[in-house]
């Protein structure tokens, strides 16, 4: 059951298979700086304590995690050169490589694991990942064994990328409040293959080649430089101009068509399965028409997606169907996907008792959207619905906190979002449909107050099930009941689109994009 590697050599001749993979089709330069972008200025660069993908690029260079993923969701050896899932799915045990180091030299020990793993339980705001490691068992320096509560098949997942940095127990662990510590954007002690040079708020974050790194010949680069470039007409014009090498999480569509038109760049939306970011109008499922089934669904048919993809998308993302991201293994394509029909919305409204009034209208909703990214839609979801007489009134906040907490509080009819799977489903899907996490005042919670008993119980379920297949029709399932009773209306993918030059190598085109190290990425 689970996952399992084998042997340290079974983990070694894979990874020398990978090399030779590679060596056979271009081999690898040593040295070299890549300059690349963020978008904006990370908090901290310590994704122990931080989420999201501005702390993911630099985070997942400053430090290292027991595993890595390769593009088809296989996990990989990393910090771990091995591991063992228990039979009863209550344990994970975890073999470290001997030969590693923290950047200032220190040994990477079992109780760093058992440490980093206290740290995440107890800041990260993704509480579900680890919610039922109950200890973690360091029996030697280079075995970590994860105790469970219940079996727990999203942990593996939540042992990769940015989700799990491996941090110093001898810099953290001084008393300080890990989210406010002084050591994560400054003289940062990683265990990853970069170390810090400088973060410079505002303008860059500069890391250079930890040539003590445990993976030998790795990282090929010498130097990656993260420009922080918050304009993205600026990012273009950079990445045009031959100024900056690779860009990820481009999102705009006129830009990333533009640059597709470059020579010398490639566009490609390939590497963001994990991240899983999706576009959706949500419900207010408790109060007001959009408690009603029919009116939602009405509202679904009255959408045109195909007008949302190519007239605003520009054809540069993909259709979602469910909340569960198209790239992920637990995608349910066959659901009911409301191809725009106005008689049928029509219809759904009169039968929900909404009947069309003298002046045309039926009722009058709100639609909230915390970022301008999103206006288009909300703008073309007004003259959508006026066509079935709704009249829907365009509400937007002064800044995201506003937003925030208005959508959290329950306050709104409809609010255009855009939300993260995560990897796993326990992470980033679960949190949306339990009844359980209606929590007011919380943000990408289940804002919706959704509440279905057996989805409760399918999702209660999948989270628990080790075996891949049984786990994916308990998520066919799930999807096919919330496409039905729409708690959310799912519209697209967010395009992002990882740009990089011809003299990149191996670009991060995996699932976790540049959330991930770049210790295999080299410039020809």
């Amino acid at each position: 059951m689970g996952f399992r590697t084998g042997t340290l050599v079974a983990a070694t001749a894979l990874v020398s298979l990978m090399a030779g993979a590679v060596a056979a089709q271009e081999t690898p330069k040593q040295g070299g700086t890549l300059v690349t972008m963020l978008g904006q200025a990370p908090r901290n660069l310590n994704p122990a304590v931080q989420s999201g993908i501005v702390t993911g690029f630099p985070g997942t260079q400053l430090f290292a995690a027991p595993l890595r993923y390769d593009e088809d969701w296989t996990p990989q050896p990393y910090l771990a050169e091995s591991w063992e899932v228990a039979e009863d799915g209550l344990s994970v045990t975890l073999n470290l490589v001997q030969n590693a180091k923290f950047h200032d030299g220190t040994p990477i020990t079992s109780s760093d694991v058992a440490f980093s793993v206290k740290t995440i339980q107890e800041n990260h705001p993704f509480k579900t990942m680890f919610a039922p490691v109950t200890e973690v068992e360091t029996p030697d320096d280079h075995t970590a064994i994860l105790r469970l509560s219940q079996p727990h098949p999203a942990l593996m997942l939540a042992m990769s990328s940015q989700l799990m940095a491996i941090i110093p127990e001898h810099i953290y662990g001084d008393g300080q409040d890990p989210k406010a510590h002084d050591r994560n954007s400054d003289n940062v002690v990683g265990s990853g293959p970069f170390k810090l040079v400088e973060y410079k708020r505002g303008e860059h974050v500069i890391v250079e080649r930890f040539d003590d790194y445990f993976i030998e010949g790795l990282p090929y680069l010498d130097r990656i430089v993260m420009r922080i470039i918050t304009d993205p007409a600026a990012r273009a014009i950079a990445l045009e101009n031959g100024e900056v090498d690779l860009a990820t999480f481009e999102s705009l569509p006129r830009i990333i068509n533009r640059l597709k038109e470059v020579d010398g760049l490639t566009a490609t939306p390939q590497g963001y399965g994990a991240i899983g970011p999706i576009d959706w109008l949500a419900f207010n499922t408790a109060e007001g028409p959009t408690s009603n089934v029919k009116v939602r669904q009405a509202i679904a048919y009255a959408v045109d997606r195909n007008f949302i993809l190519n007239a605003l998308m520009l054809g540069t993302a993909s259709e979602a169907r469910t909340g569960v991201h198209p790239d992920s293994p637990f995608y349910e394509p066959d659901v009911e996907t409301y191809e725009v029909d106005l008689d049928k919305a029509n219809a759904l409204l009169d039968e929900a008792g909404f009947p069309v009034g003298d002046n045309g209208t039926r009722f009058g909703l709100t639609v909230d959207f915390g970022w301008p990214g999103v206006k288009p839609q909300v703008e073309y979801l007004k003259a959508a619905l006026r066509k079935v007489g709704i009249d829907v009134t365009v509400r937007a906040s002064a800044d995201f906190p506003t937003w925030a907490k208005r959508v959290g509080g329950h306050e709104f009819d409809m609010t255009w979002d855009t939300v993260f799977n995560w990897g796993d489903p326990v992470i980033g899907v679960h949190r949306t449909y339990q009844s359980s996490n209606i929590k007011k005042g919380v943000i990408w919670s289940n804002t919706q107050q959704y509440a279905n008993a057996r989805v409760d119980e399918l999702l209660e379920m999948a989270g628990k099930e080790s075996d891949p297949a049984k786990r994916k029709a308990l998520y066919s399932e799930f999807q096919k009941i919330v496409a039905d009773e729409l708690p959310v209306y799912w519209t697209n993918t967010l395009p992002y689109h990882t740009i990089y030059s011809d003299r990149v190598g191996n670009p991060p085109l995996g699932i976790w994009s540049s959330s991930s190290p770049l210790d295999k990425t080299y410039l020809k």
